[in-house]
């Protein structure tokens, strides 16, 4: 079986890091195990079969805290989708499935690597984002 896609490319579109001031830092350094990851994915179709897939994690305090910090990445990735592949729902799982298997590695580092370096060191993802599971429960 041939690969229903190819990455061309893939990079950091934009990221943020927003921590108003040293009060709000010493509040979020307190309730940063309260965050939420938020994702959201969209897509445009580009020439030749390549298409632009751009995901961004959020990472961020849902509650009701007047201090909060806010984190964002948006990651860009290229791909080329092949020739065979004509039908909706098979493009749909690659652009929200496969693709979002194969960069969910470099996506959490960055991610990681942002929160890190704002000063938010001891931040772990226990849990992996299932991106399989995440695509059933989009049709239920």
């Amino acid at each position: 079986m041939t690969e229903k896609f190819k990455i061309l490319g893939k990079f950091i579109k934009d990221s943020s890091s927003e921590t108003p001031d040293i009060e709000t830092y010493l509040i979020v350094k307190d309730r940063i195990s309260k965050y939420q990851l938020g994702i959201d994915i969209n897509s445009k179709p580009l020439k030749n079969k390549m298409i632009e897939i751009n995901t961004t994690f959020k990472f961020e305090d849902i509650g009701q805290s007047k201090k909060k910090s806010h984190f964002e990445i948006i990651y860009s990735t290229i791909v080329r989708v092949n020739e065979e592949i004509k039908d909706k729902k098979e493009l749909e799982k690659i652009v929200l499935c496969d693709v979002q298997i194969k960069i969910y590695p470099d996506l959490e580092k960055a991610l990681l690597d942002l929160l890190h370096n704002s000063g938010y060191t001891g931040i772990k993802f226990e849990k992996k984002v299932d991106f399989e599971e995440l695509y059933k429960q989009r049709f239920n």
